[in-house]
């Protein structure tokens, strides 16, 4: 695990630590993943409640994960679907490179640069304490921005390209938030594939 971490660097200056590698996934198979999961994956238009009210999320999203990985967050509740052959490939690839389980990933779909998601935490109960997130991005490149929670003055921006892999642990869910703010000038989609361990 220490070795691992020897080629890259802890992007966040405290309170968490945020990793980077641009070419986890060789761009051949890369493009192949996103052309396939477009098409494969059973992709949802979900509402969540905003400030009381049920919106429609600007993205498509699907959950899927072992039969017993149940997530909720902003007021809805994900029903994990049977993991895909392809789902499982990646998750093992990854599982191996950072010697850490995950049983459930969640899959968001940008359709264009109009798509996004807001500030937020990945703090829910189910998550544990000091959750690691192992996020895989396929397609366009979309900008990524990480806001430490008491000291707004610190941010810290990424472009997540397509093969590339952004590990999230330790306090990063819990002092930071992140988001992928739209970009109205991108006509391509983005598959991002967040893998996580949900407590059962």
């Amino acid at each position: 695990m220490n070795e691992i971490f020897l080629t890259t660097q802890n992007l966040l200056p405290f309170d968490g630590e945020v990793y980077y590698f641009p070419h986890f996934i060789a761009p051949s198979l890369s493009e192949n993943y996103l052309n396939l999961f477009t098409q494969k994956i059973k992709w949802k238009h979900e509402s969540i409640t905003l400030f009381g009210k049920n919106v429609l999320q600007p993205r498509l999203t699907a959950w899927y994960g072992d039969n017993n990985a149940l997530y909720s967050y902003s007021g809805t509740t994900m029903q994990p679907n049977v993991w895909t052959e392809e789902l499982l490939q990646l998750k093992i690839k990854i599982e191996t490179f950072f010697q850490h389980p995950f049983n459930s990933a969640l899959l968001n779909l940008y359709r264009d640069g109009t798509d996004s998601v807001g500030w937020h935490k990945d703090n829910e109960k189910e998550l544990g304490k000091n959750p690691m997130i192992a996020s895989l991005s396929f397609g366009m490149t979309r900008q990524f921005k990480l806001r430490h929670q008491e000291d707004k003055k610190y941010i810290v921006k990424l472009t997540l390209e397509q093969g590339s892999l952004l590990l999230m642990k330790g306090l990063t869910q819990h002092k930071w938030y992140h988001c992928v703010p739209k970009e109205p000038k991108i006509d391509n989609p983005r598959i991002n594939i967040t893998f996580r361990n949900i407590l059962v």
